[in-house]
């Protein structure tokens, strides 16, 4: 697996020291993952072994037991996990964002009792897409207080990324008392939460992004939070971790054409050398790659600066200043997921280029880099993106920090002429 050597100046000096506890662990993990792929086994396995080195608690500060990463070292981190499987990188999204929710939070008893949790090894899932036909803006989810007091929720979610692995739920909802959109932190393993793995993906097989229930399941009070207070640059973090995963697709595109390049003995007569790894324009396609792996990875960590800016002036800033890094964070890492995408969907299919039919073999399974790129890049359509960064580049419009999905209005049939 590449590595980086060092980051002094741009990651920190400490980088090293904490990214040497988790690479053993990363090399583990790559061992593993084409098994994983294979035999579409969930990764219970490579989850359990990062759960045990606290490994969730990378962004929870020192005091706290943590190891107080910046987001940059975060997403640096996340890019090396996902070289080694990606799937388990997102199996993590929805930890790494309650994570973050609650680093933003007020320092009280409340926010320190979940940042010891995380310290002690607690992961969390998400689950917020509501299933079926329902409309957008519409929240079937219901937090409600039951005649004894207790607090219980009824529903049911796609694509709960990690729940299946998880300690807690990250659970999107509205409370029947007041109509108030919340997200309820809810114990993933007890009575009246049921997961199923039916995610049917052709990429990011093995993330546990299925469906959950939930009837008459518990959730405390105190761990009921309105949603409008969630930290406001939450989109461009969520996107980040595409960013990240699609940075490591690319990396590990590139360590296994290089080494199928290196190992292959057949050639072509029609080529130009007597190996093909002296082949020039086999040594050409394996380059590109690596560059488009290199851009990726660099546009990745630019944009979580900007999101490591709108955490620093959440504390420490004004709220102008605060609203100017949020619109930062959210257009950097929109850009990046223009460009990124793109880069990794071509190098992943360019990969074949270098080799010959036999890596098509179902054995190598070297589609699934582009399978699982193609999959992540799915996730928030590019076309809006690219509208949402225009509209600002052209008038100034402030993007969006929320959008969600569901049926629109049905339009009108129109009369026949």
């Amino acid at each position: 697996m590449s590595t980086p050597t060092s980051f002094p100046s741009i990651l920190g000096a400490d980088y090293e020291r904490i990214a040497a506890k988790y690479r053993p662990i990363f090399a583990r993990i790559r061992a593993t993952a084409l098994q994983r792929e294979q035999q579409r086994q969930l990764g219970h396995d490579a989850i359990g072994w990062l759960k045990e080195a606290r490994f969730g608690a990378l962004r929870v500060p020192v005091e706290y037991g943590g190891d107080g990463t910046t987001l940059p070292q975060l997403f640096q981190l996340l890019i090396e996990l996902g070289e080694a499987d990606s799937n388990v990188v997102q199996a993590l999204r929805g930890h790494f964002a309650f994570v973050e929710d609650r680093l933003n939070a007020p320092r009280d008893e409340t926010s320190a009792v979940w940042l010891r949790r995380f310290a002690a090894g607690d992961l969390a899932g998400n689950a917020w897409t509501e299933v079926g036909d329902v409309a957008i803006g519409e929240v079937i989810t219901r937090v409600t207080q039951k005649s004894d007091g207790r607090w219980v929720v009824n529903g049911r979610k796609f694509y709960s990324t990690g729940c299946i692995f998880a300690d807690w739920i990250d659970l999107f909802a509205r409370r029947d008392s007041d109509n108030l959109d919340v997200i309820a932190a809810v114990r993933a393993q007890q009575d009246g939460v049921t997961h199923y793995d039916d995610w049917d993906g052709f990429g990011q097989r093995t993330t546990g992004s299925g469906t959950s229930i939930y009837e008459n399941a518990e959730v405390a009070p105190e761990n009921i939070f309105p949603f409008s207070t969630r930290f406001k640059y939450q989109t461009a973090f969520y996107q980040l971790f595409h960013l990240a995963t699609l940075a490591g697709i690319a990396r590990a595109a590139t360590y296994d054409v290089a080494q199928q390049v290196r190992e292959r003995k057949r050639v072509f007569s029609t080529g130009n050398a007597s190996s093909v790894a002296q082949d020039v324009q086999v040594q050409q396609v394996v380059g590109e790659v690596a560059a488009a792996a290199y851009a990726a990875e660099a546009t990745a960590l630019r944009a979580a600066f900007a999101a490591q800016r709108a955490y620093d002036t959440h504390w420490a800033g004004t709220s102008e200043e605060e609203k100017q890094a949020n619109i930062e964070a959210e257009l950097e890492s929109a850009q990046g997921q223009i460009v990124i995408s793109e880069l990794v969907l071509r190098a992943t299919s360019q990969i074949f280029n270098a080799l010959g039919a036999s890596a098509a073999s179902a054995g190598k399974a070297l589609d699934r880099h582009w399978r699982n790129a193609r999959t992540v890049a799915s996730h928030n359509p590019l076309i809006y993106k690219a509208r949402i960064v225009g509209d600002w580049h052209i008038n100034g419009t402030e993007p969006p920090y929320v959008w969600q999905i569901g049926a629109g209005k049905p339009t009108p049939a129109k009369a026949a002429a």
